[in-house]
Parts: structure tokens; C-alpha cells; sequence
């Protein structure tokens, strides 16, 4: 069996786009005619420049491969051009196509993805989800009150949810890690209090910045959102600056996590070493497909860590994660995302209920891709997946901020 062919769709999931502004496909077909669906996570680039990306690894150092060899693909990617270092957009493609691979694997031998990479180790993986407006809330006005994060919390714990995330200190600026305004850290108490009220000690609260602080800022932050006792305090500092990362965690009382914007055992390796966190957040799109990240949860189990994929995507992303997190003994939980189009992408193949994730049990993935629906809805602005603002932090008026995907502009 050979990987012969590759298609590549770029989604945008409609307005106002949970799981970002598109999510890029990858359809991969194999000589036998079996087909294995994947998913890159974001890039640095536009989705047009990142599919010539994918098509050049997939013909460079896939295409006439047997699927099985993934070790010798991705040591071909990884070394390409005379490298041997993490690679964010070359990393990303791979990690879409060796999750296919995945998919392709489980199907020629009628298994499912989990039961090829050590066995079923979960039968049920807890759930957490960000929190989202309800239908009677203000989009705009949700994320910077307290009250509707309240109650959007009291509604995830009565569906079954028992974590839930959520991140009021914005503003998400390119210029680096900063400190907060005040108003930004009593905004953070507030939502936390707030949340803890709401759902009392059946929810554990996960505190979100994406990497937006001074070491300095960060440790004032995380020491006054102490009191309410949240689960973890996410990528605290930008991910570049690990070491500094490290003096948070000694000085927060806290758990750290991250680990949605590093790639390959490289990085976290580089975490787990440091002590920065104890908590790993792969995004298996990007951090270098299944198989890495099972290496990763090994070497988690060493230093006592725990793994809990991240998810700002699509479902077949989300698939790949709750294989890896049904083969490893040190899963804490997974992130999920409830949209119509998240559930009819993949015709309801895998869901949450109870606030938790049964593995599928089908070949490969498990999933059922509706084709025809991803390809009807393509991504035909310029924005990427997510952006970063050019404007520093507002010291006077304060920081809204509208969640992962801004309200549609029609220039983006």
C-alpha cells in the first residue's frame, strides 16, 4: 500500500466561527483506494501559500510511501533542507497528513486509531469547552462580562461539562509580552468569582491569557486569581521565553499549562525540563501528528505530567486528539468545541455527552466526513486563522476583547 493522492480543502465554518476563521483539510488516498482525512492546524501563513506548503511535503517526502513508515516520514520532514529543529509550517502540514495516515492505517486493518498506538487506556475522556455566548447573550459585550460568563458556565455544568475555560485579561498584541492593566486584573477576579459562584465546586475553572504577559505581569495576575482555586493558568507568557515561563510556576500557586503553539517533542521537552508546566496542550495539527505526541505523553509521565489536547479548529483535529488521549494513562481532559457545523462536518460521529467523550470505536479516526459540506463553504477572505492586534495594551479605557474569532469583517 502506497499514499498516492492528495486533495486539499480549505473550510470556513460559518459566522461567528468557533474554531477560527478556517480549517484546513487534507484528504489523502492511498493506491488500494482506501482515503484518510486530516487536519493542519492554523499557520503563520495564508491557507492558499500553507496548501502549496502541504502539497510539497506530501510530494517531497510522502507521496509513493507506505503509510505505515511514520517514523521515516516524518525524520524526512523534520531533517528537511538540512534542518533537524522544529518547524512551525512544515511541522503543521505534516501533522494534518500523518494524522491521515492514521486514518488510512486503522481503515486497511479495521481498527480503530487507539487500538494501533497501545490500546484502549480510557473508555470515557472528561470534556471542557470555552466559554461561548449563550443565544439571548451580546456577542460583543459577552467577553467582558462577568455575569454572562456566569451564566454561560451554570449552562455547560447543566449539560455535564465539569471544566470550563475562559480568558477576560486580553488584549491579544503582537508586541510581546506586557504588563496587565489594572483594570484587566480586577476584571480577571471578577470573572472568576463570578464563574466559582455560578458553578461552586462542580467545575473546575481554566484560566486562558495565550501567552499575553511580562513574567512580572503574569505572576501579579496569577497570585490575584489564587483565591478561586482555577485548575490551570494558560501559556502565561509568550511560548518563546520558557525559562521565564518557569519563574511564573515557581511563583504562582497555580498549575501552568501550554502547548498549543510549540511543535514536536523538541519544545516540550524544553517545558517539561524547566518545570514551566505540568500540564502539555498539543495541538495535534500542529505539533507533529499523533505518533510525536505519544512520544511527548511518555516523557510527561516521567516528570509526573499530564496531557490535555488542545482544540481551536475543526472535528478531525478533534479526533486525532481523543485517540491520543484513549491510548495514554496521563490524560487530564480534552478541549471540545459544540457548533452545528463542528457536529454535521462529521455527521455526528463523535460527540460530547455528559460532559464527557466516548472514543469511537470504528476504523481509523472513527469519523465520517462530510466532503460535500466542507467544500461548500470556502474560505475566500485574507485574515488568518487567528490574529494578533498591532495596538499595545489600554491603560485608560480597558481591554475588550471578542474571543478567538472577531465578528466578521468584510476586508477579512
Amino acid at each position: 500500500m502506497k499514499l498516492t493522492d492528495l486533495d486539499v480543502i480549505v473550510t470556513a465554518p460559518p459566522a461567528p466561527g468557533w474554531g477560527g476563521r478556517y480549517w484546513i483539510l487534507v484528504k489523502v488516498t492511498t493506491d488500494t483506494g482506501i482515503v484518510g482525512w486530516g487536519e493542519c492546524y492554523a499557520s503563520s501563513i495564508g491557507p492558499e501559500a500553507m496548501s502549496h506548503v502541504i502539497r510539497d511535503v506530501f510530494s517531497r517526502h510522502m507521496e509513493g510511501e507506505n503509510p505505515e513508515n511514520i517514523e521515516l516520514m516524518f525524520r524526512r520532514v523534520y531533517s528537511s533542507g538540512f534542518t533537524q529543529r522544529p518547524d512551525l509550517s512544515v511541522m503543521g502540514a505534516f501533522s494534518g497528513l500523518e494524522i491521515a495516515c492514521w486514518d488510512i492505517l486503522g481503515k486497511d486493518r479495521d481498527r480503530p486509531v487507539h487500538a494501533l498506538i497501545g490500546g484502549l487506556m480510557n473508555e470515557r475522556i472528561r470534556a471542557y469547552t470555552y466559554l461561548y455566548p449563550l443565544p439571548h447573550h451580546s456577542i460583543k459585550d459577552f467577553w467582558s462580562s462577568a455575569r454572562m460568563a456566569a451564566e454561560s458556565a451554570a449552562d455547560c455544568v447543566a449539560r455535564g461539562y465539569t471544566a470550563v475555560k475562559f480568558d477576560p485579561a486580553g488584549p491579544y498584541t503582537l508586541r510581546g509580552g506586557h504588563m496587565p492593566a489594572m483594570s484587566d486584573i480586577s476584571q480577571s477576579v471578577a470573572f472568576c468569582a463570578a464563574i466559582r459562584e455560578a458553578v461552586g465546586d462542580k467545575a473546575d475553572l481554566l484560566f486562558g491569557t495565550h501567552g499575553q504577559f511580562t513574567t512580572a505581569g503574569a505572576i501579579r495576575l496569577g497570585q490575584a486569581i489564587e483565591p478561586y482555586s482555577p485548575l490551570w493558568y494558560e501559556e502565561p507568557i509568550p511560548p518563546d521565553a520558557i525559562e521565564e515561563m518557569a519563574k511564573v510556576a515557581r511563583a504562582v500557586r497555580i498549575p501552568i499549562s501550554t502547548g498549543e503553539r510549540l511543535t514536536t517533542k523538541a519544545e516540550f521537552a524544553q517545558i517539561l525540563r524547566s518545570g514551566a508546566a505540568t500540564i502539555l496542550q498539543p495541538a495535534l495539527g500542529r505539533a507533529g501528528g499523533i505518533w510525536e505526541m505519544k512520544k511527548v505523553a511518555a516523557m510527561a509521565e516521567v516528570y509526573n505530567a499530564q496531557m490535555a489536547p488542545h482544540l481551536y479548529a475543526g472535528p478531525v483535529e478533534w479526533a486525532a486528539n481523543i485517540h491520543l488521549a484513549a491510548s495514554i494513562p496521563n490524560i487530564l481532559m480534552c478541549e471540545s468545541i459544540e457548533t452545528e457545523f463542528h457536529d454535521h462536518l462529521i455527521k455526528g460521529s463523535i460527540r460530547v455527552e455528559d460532559g464527557f467523550i466516548t472514543p469511537p470505536s470504528g476504523p481509523g479516526l472513527g469519523i465520517d466526513v462530510d466532503e460535500e459540506l466542507a467544500r461548500a463553504h470556502p474560505y475566500k477572505a485574507t485574515g488568518l486563522h487567528l490574529e494578533m492586534r498591532e495596538e499595545p495594551c489600554d491603560y485608560v479605557n480597558g481591554n475588550a476583547f471578542e474571543g478567538g474569532a472577531p465578528a466578521p469583517d468584510p476586508e477579512t
